[in-house]
């Protein structure tokens, strides 16, 4: 593993023991919204595990000029409540033993935090139209089975359409939000196919365009879709598919940092491999048995390809850190500039 990679994953398992802005479980609480002006998921919700409510559907319009970077932090905001999950599939070796640990262990909460997150994960599902009957089947799980039952319907497209929803993207013309990611890769492919520059993001093969911060890339398991053009063939088909934010292009890794929801039971972060391709850029590559199938490019200006580091909940999180914390020392990681302005 190279250094780089060292130094980041290190970070994130010392967060717990350097900073006074994290809890007990090494989880860091949401921001102020005079900091991050973005709204719980919880705050969509009534009632506890069992017997909860959908409260709110409704969805922020706001202007485009700031849509990467909304985007962006609000899915890192998410990935830091969670408690900072960051599984590397970058490394042959460690890519297996994942795979494998996986296979074993299937989530990584334990039921206290299965409970403390559960009116988050259903304030997910609030973003997502037709919706309430897979909140009331969860709620039936948890009065049958206990409230640390695990959520029984994957909910990683539920995680997506509450970013899209709280970055502004509410109209159904520019992102079909949805409980299952194929209904927004399909409109993504229709977008591209028929120059519909309405729709916020646009399908393209893998490698065919710079991949930024805010993009999204997707891979398929059933049907194991190797390229846009095969999913093309079965638009409007159900398929067991998922997508993962992009919030930081690492030209040195090279490779890609991802928030997704619904990984191993959380909202994770993943390290993807990639290479340098002739025009410049990183490409997306095949990683242990996987591979992506579509980037979901994103019609708004780029932000800086280390938008992770430059977030406002990793910003905090270095301010409330010594300046000999771990992203101050650690080598060849990027870290926020300590500044009597941002500090």
């Amino acid at each position: 593993m190279s250094s780089n990679k060292q130094a980041f994953l290190l970070l994130f398992l010392g967060l717990g023991l350097a900073s006074p802005v994290l809890g007990q479980n090494g989880s860091a609480d949401r921001l102020p919204a005079e900091i991050l002006d973005v709204r719980a998921p919880s705050e969509r919700i009534s009632g506890s595990p069992g017997s909860m409510q959908i409260l709110d559907r409704s969805c922020r319009a706001m202007p485009g000029a700031e849509l990467r970077s909304r985007i962006v932090n609000a899915a890192v905001q998410e990935w830091a409540y969670f408690g900072f999950t960051v599984l590397d599939y970058t490394d042959i070796e460690v890519s297996s033993a994942t795979r494998s640990n996986s296979r074993r262990r299937w989530s990584l909460l334990d039921p206290e935090q299965a409970l403390r997150l559960a009116d988050s994960i259903a304030g997910y599902w609030a973003a997502a139209p037709d919706s309430g009957w897979i909140l009331q089947r969860q709620n039936n799980t948890w009065n049958s089975r206990g409230m640390s039952s695990r959520w029984r319907d994957p909910w990683s497209a539920a995680f997506i359409s509450w970013v899209m929803c709280e970055s502004g993207l509410g109209d159904e013309a520019r992102f079909a939000r949805a409980v299952a990611h194929h209904t927004y890769i399909d409109q993504a492919i229709q977008a591209r196919d028929n120059g519909d520059d309405q729709v916020a993001f646009q399908a393209f093969e893998i490698g065919e365009r710079e991949v930024l911060p805010g993009d999204m890339l997707c891979r398929g398991s059933r049907p194991a879709y190797q390229s846009v053009a095969e999913r093309r063939n079965h638009l409007g088909v159900g398929a067991r598919t998922h997508c993962d934010i992009v919030v930081k292009v690492d030209t040195e890794m090279p490779g890609f940092h991802v928030i997704g929801g619904n990984v191993r039971a959380t909202v994770g972060m993943k390290l993807l491999p990639g290479t340098k391709t002739a025009s410049g850029f990183i490409k997306p590559v095949p990683y242990g048995n996987r591979a992506l199938f579509a980037h979901l490019k994103l019609d708004a200006e780029p932000l800086p390809l280390n938008a992770l580091d430059l977030s406002p909940t990793m910003q905090v999180l270095d301010c409330s850190m010594p300046s000999t914390n771990l992203i101050a020392s650690a080598p060849a990681l990027p870290a926020a500039v300590r500044t009597e302005e941002t500090c």
